[in-house]
This record gives C-alpha cells, sequence and structure tokens, in this order.
C-alpha cells in the first residue's frame, strides 16, 4: 500500500467520522433526518468526495440528498476549520444501495437448486 492510499483511507475515515457527528448535531434542515454515513470515498486528487449514507425510513432518501446537498458548503467550511485542511473535497452526497444488493444476492442464491438436487436420477436399464 502506498502512502497516498494510506493518507486517503485515514482522511476516508476521518471525514466520516466527523461528517457524520456535524450532521447529527448542526444541520437543521428540515429534510435531513436520521443519517447513516456508511462510506466516504475521496478521489485521489483530494478534489472530491462522494459520501454515501443511508436514511432510516424508505423514501426519504430524495429529500434527505436534497437536504445535505444544501448544507454541503457549511459542511465544507466546518470541516476545514476542524481538520485543519488546506483544501476540502467538494462533497457528493449518493445513497448507498448496497444493502440491498446483498439481499438481492442472497434471495437469488437461495432460489438455486443444488447442483445434486438438480440431476436427474440416471436410468442404467437401457
Amino acid at each position: 500500500m502506498s502512502r497516498g492510499s494510506k493518507r486517503t483511507a485515514r482522511l476516508n475515515e476521518q471525514l466520516k467520522r466527523e461528517l457524520s457527528d456535524l450532521i447529527r448535531i448542526q444541520v437543521r434542515d428540515p429534510r435531513v433526518g436520521p443519517v447513516t454515513i456508511t462510506a466516504v470515498d475521496v478521489a485521489a486528487d483530494l478534489g472530491s468526495a462522494r459520501v454515501y449514507i443511508r436514511t432510516s425510513s424508505v423514501g426519504t432518501e430524495e429529500p434527505t440528498l436534497d437536504g445535505l446537498e444544501a448544507a454541503a458548503p457549511f459542511l465544507r467550511s466546518t470541516l476545514g476549520r476542524i481538520l485543519r485542511l488546506r483544501r476540502v473535497p467538494e462533497l457528493r452526497f449518493r445513497t448507498d444501495h448496497s444493502q440491498e444488493h446483498a439481499r438481492r444476492i442472497e434471495r437469488l442464491l437461495s432460489e438455486l437448486e443444488t447442483p445434486e438436487s438438480a440431476k436427474e436420477p440416471e436410468d442404467d436399464s437401457a
């Protein structure tokens, strides 16, 4: 692992931790309810960061994303002060669909028959 990727991984974790606290405590937008930040992925040039979120209830993703996008300038400036970064990445919020994908894969795998049960018994009398 190169030095740059270690730094990026550390920054991802720091941003995740600080954003979670800032959103929970300081964001007052009524569109933003309880949010879980599942991951932060900072670009290699540190110019942007994708922030993956999950909401507590179904159907609130779009308003929450809108509220977070509106709060992004405030979050960036606050992060700059807290983390003392020269350049804070532009925050781009996305809904995390990994849990739904995992459930779908599990369902598909459970629907598959095992190879032994799918085989027809061979007729040796021919």
